[in-house]
């Protein structure tokens, strides 16, 4: 008899995108109702702005930037001292099999967006895009 055919990679791949972005509203949310009963947390407003899972779901990077940049040291200490009950919350509400192993990352894209920013805004280089035109 046969089996059922396996999942292709695009299968899994979009499956994987799906549950970081599970995980990633499930945490927006927690932060929001301030559920994580911490006090820097609570005082905070936190974008999760990305949640990247590996392809066999056990970890999570979660990508995170406090509103106006405020106090980002402190903040990653508070989500990471609070890993815990953010990895029991995610589980419990996502029903996997496992529960993924969440890390906190800073998340640097805003910085390199301004940094491009910066760039194509120099004099230089705007007379160089200039003579392409």
């Amino acid at each position: 008899m046969a089996k059922h055919p396996q999942s292709t990679p695009e299968q899994q791949s979009v499956r994987v995108l799906k549950v970081g972005e599970r995980v990633r509203h499930i945490l927006s949310e927690l932060l929001a109702r301030g559920e994580a009963h911490d006090e820097v947390l609570s005082a905070s407003n936190i974008a999760i702005t990305e949640v990247r899972m590996t392809p066999d779901l056990r970890n999570a990077k979660a990508y995170v930037k406090p509103l106006l940049g405020e106090d980002e040291g402190v903040v990653l200490k508070a989500l990471r001292t609070n890993t815990a009950f953010f990895q029991k919350e995610v589980a419990q509400r996502l029903g996997l099999k496992f529960a993924p192993r969440l890390s906190f990352q800073p998340d640097e894209s805003f910085d390199e967006a301004d940094r491009i920013e910066r760039l194509l805004n120099d004099p230089k280089v705007a007379r160089d895009l200039d003579d392409e035109g």
